[in-house]
């Protein structure tokens, strides 16, 4: 993907703390990478996996983070749905907020739209703050740029508020 072509980027944080019925975080993640393509979204770059304590509370599981960039015909809220649909068939239970799981897909950017409207926000609202996202999100694309704001990932990353020990797995 060339430099001008990460603002028409997709971009999803996966997350997981709780192993479910798989080895580890990681055998989960990459089992559910390997969903996408069945919801239509074609990965493009994916990021190392990066390791960070749980937040806000660092004494449960510590959490396996990346991201990827995908092409989609669909548009915001059929992604979402999509990832949603992931979640569920691995075992993601919403009834608690913050709480270990299996699965966290987040809707990071969907190209260059900015909405905030019936349960979607974009870009995601805390994505910036973050340094498990920003993080991997820098590795594979530092010069992509946060709607709205037009500041880079390699930039976002210096300035993370939250999962400051956040780092790359080799």
């Amino acid at each position: 993907m060339k430099k001008s072509e990460w603002d028409e980027a997709v971009v999803i944080a996966l997350g997981a703390n709780l192993k479910g019925p798989f080895g580890s975080t990681r055998e989960l993640l990459e089992a559910a990478l390997d969903r996408f393509a069945d919801e239509g979204l074609v990965i493009t770059h994916r990021s190392s996996w990066w390791r960070s304590a749980a937040w806000p509370d660092p004494d449960e599981p510590a959490f396996l983070n990346g991201v990827v960039l995908v092409e989609t015909e669909l548009g915001p809220r059929e992604t979402l749905a999509a990832l949603h649909r992931i979640e569920r068939a691995f075992g993601r239970d919403r009834t608690r907020k913050n709480a270990p799981r299996t699965l966290d897909l987040d809707l990071i950017a969907h190209g260059r739209l900015v909405m905030d409207e019936d349960g979607l926000v974009l870009p995601h609202p805390r994505a910036a703050a973050r340094r498990f996202v920003m993080g991997p999100l820098a590795e594979v694309a530092p010069e992509w740029r946060l709607p709205g704001t037009g500041e880079r990932a390699a930039v976002l990353m210096g300035r993370c508020e939250v999962g400051l020990d956040a780092e790359r797995l080799g």
